[in-house]
């Protein structure tokens, strides 16, 4: 574990030094508060820090108030080093933001305690937030094929289509179906459907620009916003997803097998809900299915008025 050390006498700063490296801590060594407080705002800065109080430029408490102003970044553990052994001192640079101290002359078994307490509470720490990002990660994108899953697809067009309208700018919808699933499962089992959902979303993923998304809508099914707002743009966007699917057979575990998609689109014409933009892409959709599948559709007035019905 690295850990920055902030001393400006050059003995103390040596031994502590030569006392970390025997622990196998890494270190970071700087002789002023300034230097300190450059350190502690990279990204990958160390986790751990040992201040002396007094330094040139930015003492230890500054420097502790100016960590815990921040809480977009990693905790840092502070030990504070002081010549100070007032109670009344102590309180303060606790206070301060300090997670413990150290008084001058220090005990090296001490110092090898309190570090080790120090990096329990960062190794917690990051135990933490790493189980939090775990679970984000569930709760936003699908465990099969690593869209966003159904919920966060949904909230993203609810979102998008509130600043479309807000904005008057334009939005397209597209729902992609998988054409012949249930067969390409009961013919090959569901290990290979899987296979192809998952290959089906890296194609569709790859044809599409960053700032556009895509997500599982459910089952074979998938979502995918974006910004083509006429009927142009948006058809030509659709059929290069379609041609993602089609051009090229999928290979699996049981050979090479024969996929396509089926794709209805809708695009955004005046103050409209997210669920009745779905409506009129998944009539087009239907269309496109019955159409003979393989195929786009955009919605027009004609599905407008079937979903209204």
């Amino acid at each position: 574990m690295r850990v920055l050390i902030a001393e400006d006498d050059p003995v103390s700063c040596r031994l502590l030094e030569l006392s970390l490296a025997q622990w196998d801590y890494q270190t970071v060594v700087v002789t002023d508060g300034a230097e300190a407080w450059k350190v502690l705002q990279q990204e990958d800065c160390p986790r751990l820090a040992i201040l002396d109080w007094m330094m040139p430029h930015m003492d230890g408490s500054q420097i502790c108030r100016e960590l815990r102003k921040r809480t977009e970044q990693h905790y840092v553990y502070v030990i504070l080093l002081t010549s100070k052994a007032e109670k009344d001192d102590l309180v303060e640079g606790l206070e301060a933001g300090a997670d413990d101290y150290l008084i001058k002359p220090f005990n090296r078994d001490e110092l090898k305690a309190r570090l080790r307490s120090g990096a329990r509470i960062v190794e917690l720490q990051q135990q933490l937030i790493d189980a939090r990002e775990a679970l984000r990660e569930q709760a936003t994108y699908d465990s099969l094929t690593g869209a966003l899953n159904r919920g966060a697809i949904l909230e993203l067009l609810q979102r998008e289509l509130a600043r479309s309208n807000r904005e008057g700018s334009s939005l397209c919808l597209a729902i992609a179906d998988v054409d012949h699933f249930k067969s390409i499962n009961d013919t090959h089992g569901h290990l290979v459907g899987d296979a192809v959902l998952r290959e089906a979303i890296q194609r569709l993923r790859s044809k599409i620009r960053p700032y556009d998304s895509i997500g599982r809508y459910g089952g074979e099914e998938f979502l995918i916003v974006t910004s083509n707002g006429n009927a142009t743009g948006a058809l030509n966007m659709a059929e290069r997803l379609r041609a993602s699917i089609a051009d090229k057979p999928f290979e699996t575990k049981e050979g090479i097998i024969t996929v396509t998609v089926s794709l209805g689109v809708a695009i955004r014409k005046g103050a409209i809900t997210a669920e009745t933009l779905i409506r009129f892409a998944d009539s087009a959709l239907y269309r496109a299915k019955h159409g003979g599948r393989n195929r786009v559709e955009v919605a027009s007035g004609n599905d407008a008025e079937a979903t209204l019905t």
